[in-house]
């Protein structure tokens, strides 16, 4: 006779379907709810995966979260398999994804100027004993995207791979870019090498259609703004 079908549980689960696997792979939007919330139980029963058990709640709830964080610790101790310390993480994740409704989204700055800039790097680069160049990739009107260092280099020279910058440029879809980095010596006048570097950037910018804002060299004390200059 076949033996009586049971549930596999997730560790016997093919790699591909399992939560955590899943998420890792293809991001937390490729999850559905009760996988999510099977991730954070992490078991279910013998009989029942934490998938599984999850979807049992979730339709007692009408598959609805808003459902499911109104119930009481003791309604989610009723199912089987749901202990104190399982329920009180599910109501912590719903009480938390109410939270994340009412935040403020705060809002990426805006660097139009080379005194923006500064200020904005400023603490990044005023302890290095060594320079490191950024890219502040942006918006068109001039709201950051992302700050990126890409390159660390020595006491006078930190080696910029243009190509490698301006394909990190394409894939955050930036409009207008921003190149700075730091002297350690506290001199702000760029050198020769800075300056054939400008060049290169502008170049590759005016390339691709990028609109290259500005090269600000920084120092602890100061700056120097190749657009304020008149050398961009």
């Amino acid at each position: 006779m076949p033996s009586e079908p049971k549930t596999l549980s997730i560790t016997h689960w093919a790699e591909a379907d399992r939560p955590r696997e899943k998420l890792e792979r293809l991001g937390a939007n490729a999850l559905s709810d009760a996988e999510l919330l099977a991730i954070l139980i992490g078991s279910g029963t013998p009989k029942e995966s934490a998938v599984d058990l999850m979807k049992r709640i979730l339709n007692d709830c009408k598959n609805n979260l808003n459902s499911l964080g109104k119930l009481s610790l003791h309604d989610l101790e009723q199912y089987k398999g749901i202990g104190p310390a399982k329920a009180i993480t599910i109501l912590a994740a719903c009480e938390l994804g109410k939270r994340r409704q009412k935040a403020t989204v705060e809002e990426a700055p805006i660097l139009n100027s080379a005194d923006g800039i500064y200020q904005f790097m400023h603490t990044t680069i005023q302890d290095l004993d060594i320079e490191e160049a950024w890219i502040l990739m942006m918006k068109q009107n001039f709201r950051l995207i992302e700050a990126k260092r890409i390159s660390v280099g020595g006491l006078t020279m930190a080696p910029v791979d243009i190509r490698l910058m301006m394909k990190e440029v394409l894939l955050k879809n930036t409009t207008i870019l921003v190149f700075c980095h730091n002297h350690p010596s506290g001199n702000t006048t760029p050198s020769r090498d800075d300056d054939l570097l400008t060049s290169r950037i502008q170049k590759a910018c005016e390339l691709l259609h990028i609109h290259f804002a500005d090269h600000v060299v920084l120092t602890d004390g100061g700056y120097f703004s190749y657009r304020e200059e008149g050398k961009l």
